[in-house]
């Protein structure tokens, strides 16, 4: 199975989520079941129902996050001796043909949140970015059409 690319941070994260579902969620359900079963007849018993499903849910995220950090490539943009230019990781400032600015970081598709500033590697726009330095342009198709970016910085955070 590929490697999927991840930031130090971004893999933090799910190393975090993973804690907290096996030492606190799981416990919790794992209780919240044993209350159910103690009310009696469970053909009938939504709340043990629910707790069953909760428990699903939970040993698939678990599941789910442990194959993620095993088929995880931690990438450190500043070891990766990329001297200006656009790779996995870095931060990059853009200016639109309109004049107005952005700041992303390209980073691995479970990391993406545009409203945090942080985009996909797979992306239209970070696919463009990538190995461009600062100074150069490029253009991407987008929904909304064909938008063109000046690339003002490139940083390694």
């Amino acid at each position: 199975m590929p490697k999927t690319p991840m930031t130090k941070r971004g893999a933090e994260l799910l190393r975090e989520e993973l804690h907290r579902l096996k030492t606190v969620e799981r416990p919790a359900n794992s209780k919240a079941i044993g209350e159910a079963r103690a009310h009696g007849d469970l053909s009938e018993n939504a709340e043990y129902h629910a707790a069953r499903e909760r428990a699903g849910f939970i040993e698939g995220r678990i599941a789910e996050l442990e194959a993620k950090l095993g088929n995880a490539q931690i990438i450190d943009p500043k070891l990766l001796h990329a001297e200006g230019r656009c790779v996995f990781g870095a931060t990059v400032e853009v200016e639109d043909g309109e004049g107005q600015s952005a700041v992303w970081q390209i980073v691995g598709e479970d990391e993406a949140d545009i409203k945090q500033g942080r985009i996909s590697v797979s992306s239209p726009i970070a696919r463009a970015l990538i190995g461009k330095e600062a100074g150069e342009s490029v253009e991407v198709q987008t929904p909304g059409g064909l938008k063109s970016y000046e690339i003002v910085d490139v940083r390694y955070e």
